[in-house]
């Protein structure tokens, strides 16, 4: 491993490890796509999500707003829907994000962002949320 690769590594783990999700997804590429995994970690953790500038929550937001921009970003959602959590970003930031993107992405976008959302709150248990915390 060289050295972006292990900045990388110590990222994604620092975000809740590179398994779940991610795993999954790059797992399923791994006998067409070998590469792949090891590009994720180094240039998008190794080389830009390990950058100075941004704490790790806010840097989580603005890539849930590029991916809910984008869209058909499911499982690149959820992961990151569960970085931002764990790096100290409530519910009710996560929602408000979201909602954020209404008037950029639109309508359906921000929906399916939204059930997205719905689903990896409910999977923490963090449903319903109440008033104090989507404040």
């Amino acid at each position: 491993m060289n050295e972006r690769f292990q900045r990388g590594a110590a990222r994604q783990a620092e975000l809740g490890g590179p398994g779940g999700i991610r795993g999954r997804v790059y797992g399923q590429l791994a006998d067409i796509a070998p590469d792949l995994h090891r590009f994720a970690v180094e240039f998008a953790y190794g080389d830009i999500h390990s950058r100075p500038g941004l704490d790790a929550g806010r840097r989580e937001l603005v890539i849930i707003g590029a991916l809910i921009a984008l869209g058909d970003t499911r499982p690149q959602l959820e992961a990151h829907l569960g970085s931002a959590l764990n790096a100290g970003v409530t519910p009710g930031e996560i929602v408000e994000a979201v909602l954020q993107a209404l008037p950029y992405a639109g309508f359906p976008r921000v929906l399916s962002a939204m059930t997205v959302a719905r689903g990896v709150l409910a999977a923490r248990d963090l449903l319903p949320l109440t008033d104090s915390i989507a404040q």
